[in-house]
């Protein structure tokens, strides 16, 4: 006899599932944020060199993940995630070496500024691509996100960065198509697209970097860029969007750019100025808010 679940069970599911979510999402936002203070304690590695070696990490931490959760159906996994895991990693690639050379060849401020982009270009996407709505409170915090931004960046915006601005335009693009097309192949295992991300990257850098040799100390913080800055954020990124919307997904992952000069206050003592603790609570107050309202529409959705 086929047993069927009823709607409020089938509701009930959704509402836990995006409960877990909105907490992965987050989470992975709070690994994000170790980029900045570890990016400022590095020694001597050039931008290549860092990508290089973060991206081989990302991709032998992804393996392992891999071999633990499919064991000997490992090839089950790639060819179950297919064309799109390939398309999610190209992407989130060209996210990753562009991002580097934004913070490298603008002011962080620039960066944190066009990355904000992210949630309004996801959401367009996402409902270009997959006819996926956003709700209007969502549309509201993510403006209110933005204005949170502006504030904490005002003082530290350069007009004249023309390519470590195109550059954050581009990281912003290639970030909102990747989870976009976590969104679409939301039912399949997408973590083989962090595989191919990492692999991608690091082919592209073992071309243009100049030498592979590193101190220890650089060494050891590109790969803990790598295992902290891209590979758990990622994971957890990527399970959260199972369950939660692409536009409401960037902008939880917003998290990033709050953490993100707090931890380098405490690392290197650099004090972060009124503006920034004032964006950075509007910018709080938005996140908190849409998981809020998120929590309360209906479901299913």
């Amino acid at each position: 006899m086929r047993i069927h679940n009823s709607p409020s069970t089938v509701i009930s599911a959704e509402r836990k599932g995006y409960r877990k979510g909105i907490a992965c999402a987050i989470l992975a936002g709070c690994s994000m944020s170790t980029v900045g203070i570890l990016i400022r304690l590095l020694e001597a590695a050039g931008e290549w060199q860092v990508i290089f070696y973060r991206s081989i990490t990302l991709a032998v931490m992804l393996m392992g993940v891999m071999l633990i959760g499919h064991r000997s159906r490992i090839g089950h996994g790639f060819a179950q995630a297919g064309m799109a895991a390939i398309a999610a990693g190209l992407f989130q690639a060209v996210s990753f070496i562009a991002f580097i050379f934004s913070i490298t060849h603008a002011t962080v401020a620039n960066t944190l500024f066009l990355l904000t982009a992210a949630p309004f270009s996801t959401a367009i996407i996402a409902r270009i691509v997959i006819k996926e709505p956003v709700r209007r409170s969502t549309w509201l915090s993510m403006t209110v996100a933005f204005m949170g931004i502006t504030v904490m960046v005002l003082n530290g915006l350069v007009v004249d960065a023309l390519f470590g601005n195109l550059m954050g335009l581009v990281a912003a693009t290639g970030y909102a198509c990747f989870t976009v097309i976590l969104r679409r192949e939301q039912k399949k295992d997408m973590l083989p697209a962090l595989f191919f991300a990492g692999v991608f990257s690091a082919i592209a850098s073992a071309f243009m970097v100049e030498g592979f040799s590193l101190s220890l100390r650089d060494l050891l913080l590109c790969i803990a860029l790598g295992v902290f800055g891209l590979g758990l954020s990622l994971i957890l990124f990527t399970w959260a969007s199972r369950h939660v919307p692409a536009a409401e997904l960037v902008l939880l992952a917003l998290s990033e750019v709050i953490l993100g000069p707090l931890w380098v206050w405490i690392g290197v003592g650099e004090t972060p100025s009124t503006l920034t603790l004032i964006g950075g609570l509007i910018m709080l107050a938005a996140i908190v808010s849409n998981a809020i309202t998120g929590l309360h529409r209906k479901f299913p959705c």
